[in-house]
């Protein structure tokens, strides 16, 4: 097990799936932990063990899609703790089914907005914070689908293509103050939203939130200090 106890830790998306596995891996490697959701309400609900810990800060209100919500967030956390060391990104979305002739300008915009400009304002908000101490961990979740394009999904590939290019590019300009930048590539996640969309799936072929957890936690860890840039795939058996 790594030992984050002298890391703070910030993990959006913390009401999501993946997000909550990725904050109970940090809470337990000893992790000071920012969760953070568009839904503040939740995270009482879906943390009732952990509200009241020292070692957990439910950072509400938050929205990632409003720029002033991000910065009030990062000056919250320096304020609070000093420091950041860590950020797990988790937010996403996905909307698909239809070929690019059908698509509508609305879900292009939907897709860039939710998988790109939000990773984009986040990690404009950390760096100068790790760059003025000198270390840090960005860890984006892009998708096994930004990697190829396929039919009926172009807008939704697109964007988690440019956020493997987004989060390279930062790795290219923090390499050498640093801080480290990568991201991880989940292919179909084991999750109940999906396994009621698609019940007739090989469930066994599907990758688990914790054993996406898992490489966050690597990625976010000394052991991954030579680390840069990388699209790592965490895809199970599909």
């Amino acid at each position: 097990m790594y030992n984050f106890s002298n890391k703070v830790a910030l993990i959006t998306g913390a009401a999501g799936n993946l997000g909550q596995a990725v904050a109970r891996a940090m809470y337990r490697c000893g992790a000071h932990i920012i969760l953070a959701d568009r839904h503040p309400d939740r995270l009482e609900q879906i943390y009732p063990d952990l509200s009241g810990s020292s070692q957990v800060y439910f950072a509400t209100p938050f929205d990632l899609e409003v720029p002033e919500s991000v910065h009030l967030l990062i000056t919250r956390v320096v304020d609070r703790y000093g420091r950041l060391d860590i950020l797990a990104n988790t937010v996403g979305g996905y909307r698909a089914g239809q070929p690019v002739h059908q698509t509508t300008l609305d879900t292009y915009d939907l897709m860039f907005h939710l998988n790109v400009r939000t990773a984009f304002m986040i990690s404009q908000a950390v760096i100068p914070v790790m760059l003025s101490q000198g270390s840090g961990k960005i860890i984006h979740v892009s998708s096994k689908a930004g990697s190829q394009g396929m039919a009926n999904s172009a807008a939704y590939n697109a964007a988690k293509s440019a956020l493997i290019r987004l989060t390279e590019s930062i790795a290219a300009e923090v390499k050498d103050k640093g801080i480290n930048a990568n991201s991880v590539l989940p292919g179909v996640i084991d999750t109940p939203q999906n396994r009621a969309a698609m019940p007739n799936a090989d469930i066994s072929k599907w990758v688990t939130p914790e054993e996406i957890a898992e490489v966050i936690l690597f990625l976010a860890s000394d052991a991954a200090r030579a680390v840069q840039g990388a699209a790592i795939p965490v895809t199970g058996k599909g």
